[in-house]
């Protein structure tokens, strides 16, 4: 099953790790068939949010909402189940300053019966 983990922390946290530490995990993760796509995010002076209300698009600067945990970066994992998953996450080094959301992809059918991931 396809599993994402959102990374998220405080950006002066994640940044204080090495991008070694990541990458040496990261590359263990695809040297074993686990690590579908991976990608750590730039700042989030960087984001840009759009929302579409009534047909009008809104453009702001800036993440879709002040917390005081960004999202990080993100790893897509192929994983037999939810234990293993667990098991994998908890490996990814920013979990030590920051933490990692789980969620299951979720298969989209089309009206022909066809199953897409996007």
């Amino acid at each position: 099953m396809k599993y994402l983990f959102l990374v998220y922390g405080e950006e002066r946290r994640i940044g204080a790790m090495t991008d070694d530490e990541c990458m040496k995990y990261d590359h263990a993760l695809r040297q074993g068939g686990k690590c579908l796509a991976s990608e750590a995010l730039q700042s989030i002076q960087t984001a840009t949010t759009i929302r579409v209300r009534n047909g009008k698009v809104s453009i702001t600067d800036g993440p879709f909402a002040e917390t005081k945990e960004q999202l990080a970066g993100f790893y897509l994992v192929d994983a037999e189940d939810l234990s293993e998953a667990v098991e994998i996450a908890a490996k990814i080094p920013p979990a030590q300053v920051g933490s990692i959301e789980i969620r299951p992809i979720r298969e989209l059918l089309s009206t022909k019966g066809e199953k897409r991931y996007i």
